[in-house]
Order: C-alpha cells, then sequence, then structure tokens
C-alpha cells in the first residue's frame, strides 16, 4: 500500500492526483470477504448506539427528571471523547481485532443491565462505559476498514462505509423511542445490548493489524497529528461543518414556528439524503481525479446552506437550506476522511481516525452548546447567520491545504 512515507510523518504536500493504477483502469475489487464482515460490525454498533440514543436519555427523565436525560448524555459522549483520544494506543498495542471486539462488548454488555436501576449515577455510569465502548468500536473500526479497502478505491469505499452505517443509525433512532413506547424501556436496551454483542463472532475473521509491509513504521500520536499540518487542516475544516451539523440537528426543530412542524422532519431527511448521495458521488470522484480539490467546494456549500436557513419562518429556505448544507456535509465528510488516510501510513490509521472522530464528536457539541447561547441573544435567523459566517474561517485552512497541494 502506497500510504506514505517509512517514516509515519504524512506525505509531502504535493498535488492530489489518482494513481497511475486507477488512471489505467485497472481497479482491484472492493467488496472482499474482510470488508463484508466488517460490515456486520458496523451494523451492529450503529444499531446499538442509535437505538438507545434518545431511549436511555427518556428513561433517565422518567426516573430522575430532565437534569439526569442530560447527564445521561453529556456522560456518554464525553467518554466517547475520552475513548477516541486513546484508542489509538490500545490499536497499535492490541491490534485492531482485540480493540473493536472490547469496544462491541463495552458497548453492549452494560445496556442489557441498564434497567436494573432507574438511580441515576447507575444509568451515567452505564452510559460512560458504552460511550468508551462506542469510542473504540469507531476509531478501531474505522482503522481496521481503511486498511481492507484498496488505496485506489478508497474514497468510493469509504463512501459505501458511511451508507452502511448510516442506513441503520436513520431507522434505529426514531424505531428506539417507537419500541420503547409500545413494549417499554427494558426490551429495548436487551435489543440494543445484543446487536453490539452478537457482532463479536463476525469480527474474530477480520485481521489482527495490517500486515508489516504495510506498517514499516511507527504510528504517531494523537498530539503528533494536531501537530501536523497536512492532518490538521482537514480536520479544522470538516470540525467547522460538523459544528452546523450538530446546530441543525438540534436547533431546527425550535427555531421553525410550530406550525410548521412537518417542514423540520422533511428537512432533516432531505439533509440525511443529500449528504449520503453526495458522500457517494465525492467518494467516486475523489478517487479518479483526487478529494483535495473537493474540501473547499465541501466547506462553501456547507455554509451557503445554513445561510439559506436562517429565514426560519420561510418553509422552502429550510428544506432548500437543508439540502445545500446536506450536499456540502457529504462532500467534507469524505473528501477529508479520504485525504487524510492518504497522507498517513497504514500504521497510524487509528490516529487519523480518532482525529476525524473528534472533529466529528467535539465540532457537534461544541456548536450546540455556543448556538444556544448565541440564540438566546440573537434570535435563531441572526444566529444561523452567524453560524455561516464563522464557518467561513475555516477558509484559511482549506485554501492553505489548497495551495500546497497545488489545486
Amino acid at each position: 500500500m502506497t500510504t506514505g512515507p517509512t517514516s509515519g510523518s504524512p506525505t509531502p504536500a504535493t498535488p492530489d492526483c489518482p494513481s497511475s493504477e486507477a488512471t489505467s483502469g485497472s481497479r482491484p475489487p472492493l467488496l472482499t470477504r474482510p470488508l463484508l464482515l466488517r460490515f456486520v460490525s458496523v451494523v451492529g454498533a450503529s444499531l446499538s448506539f442509535f437505538l438507545l440514543l434518545s431511549v436511555v436519555p427518556a428513561y433517565a427523565a422518567e426516573r430522575g427528571g430532565g437534569g439526569a436525560a442530560g447527564l445521561a448524555t453529556g456522560s456518554l459522549m464525553l467518554a466517547t471523547v475520552l475513548g477516541e483520544l486513546v484508542t489509538p494506543r490500545l490499536v497499535d498495542r492490541f491490534g485492531y481485532r482485540l480493540t473493536l471486539m472490547a469496544g462491541l462488548l463495552l458497548l453492549g454488555a452494560p445496556a442489557l443491565v441498564l434497567t436494573v436501576s432507574g438511580n441515576t449515577a447507575w444509568v451515567v455510569a452505564v452510559c460512560f462505559v458504552r460511550g468508551l465502548g462506542f469510542a473504540l468500536t469507531i476509531v478501531a473500526g474505522g482503522a481496521l476498514t481503511a486498511s481492507l479497502i484498496p488505496d485506489q478505491r478508497r474514497g468510493e469505499g469509504l463512501a459505501l462505509v458511511g451508507l452502511v452505517s448510516g442506513v441503520p443509525s436513520l431507522v434505529a433512532l426514531p424505531l428506539g423511542l417507537w419500541l420503547a413506547g409500545h413494549l417499554g424501556f427494558g426490551p429495548v436496551a436487551v435489543g440494543g445490548g445484543l446487536a453490539a454483542l452478537a457482532a463479536i463472532p463476525f469480527v474474530t475473521g477480520l485481521p489482527a493489524r495490517a500486515s508489516r509491509a504495510d506498517r514499516p513504521d511507527q504510528p504517531m500520536g494523537v498530539v503528533r497529528g494536531l501537530r501536523t499540518g497536512a492532518l490538521l487542516r482537514p480536520v479544522l475544516v470538516f470540525a467547522a461543518t460538523a459544528t452546523a451539523a450538530g446546530i441543525i440537528v438540534t436547533f431546527l426543530p425550535l427555531a421553525v414556528p410550530s406550525a410548521s412542524a412537518g417542514v423540520v422532519a422533511v428537512a432533516l431527511f432531505v439533509q440525511t439524503a443529500a449528504s449520503t448521495v453526495t458522500r457517494w458521488l465525492a467518494g467516486r470522484h475523489g478517487d479518479r481525479h483526487g478529494s483535495g480539490r473537493l474540501v473547499l467546494p465541501g466547506l462553501l456549500l456547507s455554509a451557503a446552506g445554513v445561510l439559506v436557513i436562517a429565514p426560519t419562518a420561510n418553509p422552502v429556505a429550510v428544506v432548500a437550506g437543508t439540502a445545500l448544507f446536506g450536499a456540502g456535509f457529504g462532500i467534507a465528510q469524505n473528501a477529508t476522511l479520504t485525504l487524510m488516510y492518504a497522507r498517513a501510513s497504514a500504521a497510524s490509521y487509528g490516529t487519523v481516525s480518532a482525529l476525524w472522530n473528534l472533529a466529528y464528536d467535539g465540532g457537534m457539541g461544541v456548536g450546540a452548546a455556543g448556538f444556544g447561547v448565541t440564540a438566546g441573544l440573537t434570535g435563531y435567523p441572526w444566529a444561523f447567520a452567524l453560524t455561516a459566517l464563522l464557518m467561513l474561517t475555516a477558509l484559511a485552512p482549506a485554501l492553505r491545504d489548497r495551495r500546497r497541494e497545488g489545486g
């Protein structure tokens, strides 16, 4: 695999071009047996996480009030971020397979005992352990996935993985609440736990690590990755788009007048659909022409979408804005992640996965928190407009990266 120099540092700044093998028409197979096995753990982790994402806060609120719901979600996300920071070291020491199996175990087993007690401390503790498990699954699993995808089809492969994980999450999030309302919290918690645990046997058929030929160097850590401009610049751009994603998901239902409640459901569906389509298209385009040239358009489309949403009383603007944002977000997701993997050696895939997911989770959390304060001072329309302007501060790293790539 041509993933970078043997020193473990990102590849030098060179034009982002497709490989000669790709341009010659020789395309290695994408859907190999290991990748199909990996899809099972992707689906299991997504179902387990998203089935309970809204159910657990509802359970906590019913037993301990609204404050307990916030603590439950906060504990889950805090543990996820902390876990993402340490997972690259665990991958380096124990390999992909053991780390991924541990993550699925920590994600699934605590869910089985969630409803043993409604005590807030118990629920928060269960959420914390599950957050650590989720971090292990997405970081170790992401690094493993990248190692299973041929370099020449990395963009398309990552887009396909995004689809495999996105569909279960899209279904499981509303399904969890519906099942909790009809069957109770206990059966849903057990179902969420079993979804992750059932995927563990399939992990045994996956490689423990990348082959020695693919990882001749020492992996870089997360801190070193953040000090490496070739990785930091895509991280900053993606974090800007993820910030807006957290804002839209959290505040659009509140910002749109209650008389247009149906518009929100349509808008969020359109956003997800647009993001899925453009993530796939960006992957295919990037494999043929290079992903570096897509980062700037992804950022600009995302910011334009947020600006169009600003007149929240206008249903057409809301739907059109979420469509634009979704299109840009899908492009940014695929282009930044593909670019980062291309700039690191296989030994550092765990760090790349951690950095990208930190940008995702951290951006969404910071965006939601900051927007809430801003909207309280300015109102929702101005808050969305200011968000779009703040997103454009990521033009600096995007343009610098484009210049260094020669694009």
